[in-house]
């Protein structure tokens, strides 16, 4: 029986990787609303429900190196058109496992479902919570395949002062006891530099697929 994608991450986030052969895995989606690829070293993941021999096909006619062939744009725009999803970016995906104890951070869980943050978090996950500190946002939810999600925000005028590497590793300890994931905009040097330094590592790379209609600025949240 065919690994399911939930079964892949959770194998990723002990860093049990699929075999670096230079193929490419296709899967199911979890649910409806997240399809994607995953990219880990020499090994591509299409988690979709579209026909597996219409994916491979469709990577073979892509003019490239065929290890990136997953994460080409031509295949994603392929896929896009094939599904009627939208895509903003390809993320570094990293993963942390959970920390005991509590949160040195002073935070405060926001338990109105009707905050503008709860309300925006809860397109992209399910089960949110959110905390907010003093210049700064934590939220944690279950995004792809069920998976624990984090993302942060910190306010400009309170940066470089260490909270968003904060509130990161506050989000391991808030965890339960299951693996903490980020999607991280490889662009975003300053949210990289904090969670690596939270303890934080990258796994591999992600191009998720959104059938939600996107509203002003990005669709996800990105840490």
């Amino acid at each position: 029986m065919a690994e399911s994608l939930r079964d892949i991450l959770d194998a990723a986030a002990r860093d049990d990787f699929p075999p670096a052969d230079g193929s490419v895995t296709v899967v199911r989606q979890h649910s409806h609303r997240d399809a994607g690829v995953l990219a880990f070293t020499a090994h591509s993941v299409v988690f979709t429900d579209e026909d597996p021999d219409w994916v491979h096909a469709t990577l073979e006619r892509v003019d490239c190196d065929a290890l990136a062939a997953a994460m080409n744009p031509r295949f994603l725009a392929a896929l896009m058109d094939r599904t009627g999803r939208t895509n903003d970016t390809i993320d570094l995906l990293a993963v942390a496992a959970p920390l005991p104890g509590e949160p040195s951070l002073a935070l405060t869980e926001v338990t109105d479902r009707d905050h503008h943050r709860v309300v925006r978090a809860r397109t992209h996950r399910d089960e949110v919570r959110v905390w907010a500190a003093d210049g700064g946002v934590l939220v944690l939810g279950l995004g792809v395949a069920g998976r624990l999600e984090v993302a942060v925000e910190v306010d400009e005028g309170v940066r470089h002062r260490g909270l968003g590497r904060e509130l990161a590793r506050a989000a391991r300890q808030l965890a339960g006891g299951e693996p903490v994931w980020a999607q991280l905009a490889p662009g975003n040097a300053r949210s990289l530099r904090a969670f690596l330094a939270a303890g934080y590592r990258p796994v591999g790379a992600e191009a998720l697929l959104s059938a939600r209609a996107r509203s002003a600025g990005c669709s996800r949240s990105r840490s």
